[in-house]
């Protein structure tokens, strides 16, 4: 049976350009462009046309500009390495955008650039995309949305493409209340229809184990534990605590979590 879900990347796509804070940034700009009508377009277009024209730029720039830096800047470690990467992802935004705006000129104002005026151009359009990779940077690293961020979130987990940008990191426990379950992040909480035993198919390869009917726990989560006679506590790092029953000690004693 094909699942129902679109692919990770995709849906990571999706949902940063329709986050609210995408919109408004996007919307902001386009404005900006729009009411200054920078590079002769303040006189050439009327305002309707003119707000088409940069919101076109600013979008597709946009859209151009996070699929190259998906690729490109993802698992970038070392602070130089990430830099040549800004470089390298603004280079390869600012050749597409270079074509694209080349083209919407000659659709809008039937000129096409050659010699100097597409050197200019070029080299304009190279040293903006460049700036915007690095605030797309800064912006994804705010959201959330760089997994290289958090330095351990499992990048296998299919349970965090369910969750909200913001609120993905390394999972820290699952816990059933009514037909809902509660996924705990280092990040943040959210509920989820689904079944417990669904939700803990889609936790792999983050170590850790069902510990009570209702409650699943992360091994590299667990700050301490208290044994309570035949039970036991575990005290996780993130939120509250997570029970352990009887017939679930064997577990966490497997993990090293208790002494045997």
């Amino acid at each position: 049976m094909t699942d129902p879900r679109p692919q990770p990347a995709l849906r990571e796509w999706w949902q940063h350009l329709l986050h609210p804070l995408t919109l408004t940034a996007l919307a902001g700009v386009s404005a900006i462009l729009c009411l200054i009508g920078p590079f002769g377009t303040i006189s050439s277009l009327s305002l309707l046309p003119r707000a088409i024209y940069w919101t076109t730029l600013t979008v597709a720039g946009y859209v151009i500009g996070y699929l190259v830096s998906y690729g490109v800047l993802r698992g970038s470690r070392s602070p130089l390495s990430h830099v040549v990467r800004i470089l390298v992802a603004g280079a390869l935004t600012g050749i597409a955008m270079t074509a694209l705006v080349s083209l919407l000129n000659w659709v809008v104002f039937d000129t096409r650039p050659l010699g100097d005026s597409l050197q200019t151009l070029a080299g304009t359009t190279l040293l903006i995309s460049v700036i915007v990779m690095a605030v797309i940077d800064v912006f994804s690293r705010h959201l959330g949305l760089d997994p290289d961020t958090t330095g351990a979130v499992p990048t296998g987990a299919p349970i965090l493409d369910r969750l909200p940008f913001e609120k993905r990191g390394p999972l820290v426990a699952l816990s059933v209340e009514d037909h809902y379950v509660r996924v705990r992040t280092t990040k943040g909480e959210e509920m989820l229809l689904m079944r417990l035993a669904d939700s803990i198919r889609e936790v792999e390869p983050t170590p850790g184990a069902q510990v009570h009917r209702s409650h699943w726990a992360a091994f590299d989560q667990v700050a301490s534990v208290t044994r309570e006679g035949d039970r036991a506590v575990l005290h996780m790092t993130t939120g509250g605590d997570i029970p352990v029953s009887r017939r679930h000690i064997p577990t966490i004693r497997e993990a090293g979590l208790l002494p045997r």
